[in-house]
């Protein structure tokens, strides 16, 4: 369904592909059937991705492959919802079993609170996702033209609000996932639909323009980065009672190196909502975006850009109409930090929280520390729950007095206690996948931000900032999934070896960072950086944060704007 009928621009592929799909089925079936190749029909790489599935190649093994005359070595991810992070150490031991049987015997959590399986193959790509069905979970929506994971500040130490704030982002969850039975069909085996005609009460038949994110934020942590989200909402406290939420609209961080009329936005506040109200302002503005939202251009299509284009005011306003209600005035709030707390905490449940630090959310067992067989040990005991962070990072929850020196032991015997040896910027760093997997990496990201770290320690001990907490990230492109440009420090891929660095992001991931150095080669990046560092460690005033310090040394200059111009961004 689209407003501007009358437009005659024509639809972009990935539009008639949807439209003919019937309902998220296209071809897939057939294609799972089709034993001739490791890969599925062209046309059915998009529907999967609403099925949670990204077809994708072993990039390390592209060249030897073609020179032998042999096809792709393709294998899939499949990324598990998770709706607020929260999951039982019951489906935790489920999805580890999944990942060592069918995958590459690694977990991956997300920067959406979500897992990631990798290298999984088409002849065991139905069995995996029936295995993760028995889990009681799922992947639909999971990626593709819809609402994905639903994030929510997984910290129940905070306050009490986390309850009913998880609550709502789990109604929010469940009211936008797609009706389609295409799923259960597929992957489960479930009845096909009859003769009737199949319905998307809230989708239609071609979903969204593109994909759209939803955040729940709970003062005075920002770790879910709420300003980047499609739609936010940021819980407001009345004591121990929720009072509602300030709402924010058209967040996204995603642009490309190539497209001067894309880049990275920071949302704007919309209004405020009661919590009776949440589950219809999310429909509402997931419905303005739907309608509204460009469907021929895909570089164009994000909630960012509607907004952009069409100005706040309106779009509050058809809000508004479709709600039959006025939202209300944004409440007084602080953000303190974007980053996750580490270690031993006793929650507001007066049970103990404990915060593991988990490099660039990759679970696996190395020499150093054989952390995926610790966590499965932990597992079988645990009584509480997990919760995955927005920094990929891990919490055990709700551990009892009476388990707490069991979970304790079991963390220092498997060497999970990395927080307490850990400089504060690698406490603070995150990274994408990239590399050999994604199919959009122009660059390293995963396999390389730990090694440069280590460099970088260096000039930080050196400097005696080894307990301080400096923001690092990187992606490989410029799609912006590990959010690099809310990084104190933010390195983008710009060619394999090449980074753009940015610096100046707000610690409260409240201001954008901008263009430091273009296209640096990978073995410059800790000589272009150990200056900053250096004098950030000199010069800097009682209680600045290094990116506020970028600014006002003169590094950059500061962001004016929730997004940034090209010249901003790059070279």
């Amino acid at each position: 369904m689209t407003a501007d009928k009358a437009d005659p621009k024509p639809l972009s592929k990935v539009e008639e592909i949807k439209e003919a799909s019937h309902y998220l089925r296209g071809t897939l079936a057939a294609s799972l059937e089709d034993r001739s190749t490791g890969a599925i029909a062209d046309a059915d790489t998009n529907i999967s991705k609403f099925h949670g599935i990204y077809q994708q190649d072993h990039r390390d093994q592209r060249t030897e492959r073609k020179k032998a005359g042999l096809e792709k070595a393709f294998i899939f991810m499949i990324r598990i919802r998770v709706p607020g992070g929260v999951c039982t150490p019951e489906q935790w031991l489920k999805i580890d079993a999944l990942a060592d049987t069918y995958g590459s015997h690694t977990l991956k959590l997300t920067t959406r609170q979500a897992f990631q399986l990798h290298f999984i193959t088409k002849d065991v790509l139905k069995t995996t996702m029936q295995g993760i069905n028995a889990a009681l979970m799922d992947t639909i929506a999971a990626c593709g033209d819809v609402n994905r994971n639903v994030m929510c500040n997984p910290n129940p130490w905070e306050s009490a609000l986390h309850a009913p704030v998880l609550d709502d982002a789990r109604a929010v969850s469940v009211h936008l996932t797609p009706r389609t039975t295409a799923y259960h069909e597929i992957w489960l085996d479930g009845e096909k639909v009859g003769g009737g005609e199949e319905e998307e009460p809230i989708y239609g038949k071609t979903y969204l323009p593109r994909k759209f994110k939803i955040g729940f934020a709970i003062p005075p942590s920002n770790d879910i980065d709420v300003w980047t989200q499609d739609l936010g909402f940021i819980a407001i406290g009345d004591g121990d009672q929720v009072a509602g939420y300030n709402v924010t609209v058209g967040g996204g961080l995603g642009m490309s190196h190539s497209d001067t009329k894309t880049y990275p936005r920071l949302a704007d506040m919309l209004g405020f909502c009661t919590r009776d109200q949440v589950v219809d302002v999310a429909e509402k503005v997931l419905t303005v975006q739907r309608d509204f939202g460009d469907r021929t251009n895909r570089k164009h299509a994000r909630l960012k850009y509607t907004i952009e284009d069409r100005g706040i005011d309106w779009f509050r306003g058809e809000v508004e109409r479709r709600l039959g209600y006025k939202l209300g005035e944004p409440r007084p709030f602080r953000f303190d930090d974007s980053g996750d707390r580490y270690g031993w905490t006793r929650g507001t449940d007066n049970r103990w929280h404990y915060g593991l630090f988990i490099q660039n959310g990759r679970l696996l067992d190395t020499a150093e520390s054989p952390a995926k067989t610790g966590l499965r040990e932990i597992a079988k005991i645990h009584t509480g729950d997990f919760r995955l962070t927005a920094n990929q990072n891990l919490i055990i929850g709700g551990v009892t007095d009476e388990q707490k020196p069991r979970i304790e032991a079991l963390l220092a015997e498997y060497k999970l206690d990395a927080d307490t040896r850990e400089t504060g910027l690698r406490l603070n760093s995150m990274a994408c996948v990239a590399l050999p997997t994604c199919g959009l990496a122009l660059a390293e990201s995963e396999r390389y931000l730990p090694d440069l770290v280590t460099e970088l320690d260096r000039v930080i001990e050196e400097c005696g900032l080894r307990q301080d907490a400096i923001i690092i990230r990187m992606t490989g492109c410029p799609n912006g999934c590990a959010r690099p440009y809310l990084g104190e420090i933010g390195l983008v891929g710009k060619a394999p070896g090449k980074y753009n660095i940015y610096l100046g992001a707000a610690f409260d991931g409240s201001r954008l960072n901008k263009l430091f150095k273009p296209s640096v080669t990978s073995d410059k990046i800790v000589a272009e950086l150990a200056p900053v560092i250096r004098r950030y460690a000199t010069e800097r005033e009682e209680g600045e944060r290094f990116g506020d310090f970028a600014i006002r040394a003169g590094f950059v200059k500061p962001t004016t704007e929730g997004r940034l111009f090209h010249e901003d961004i790059m070279a």
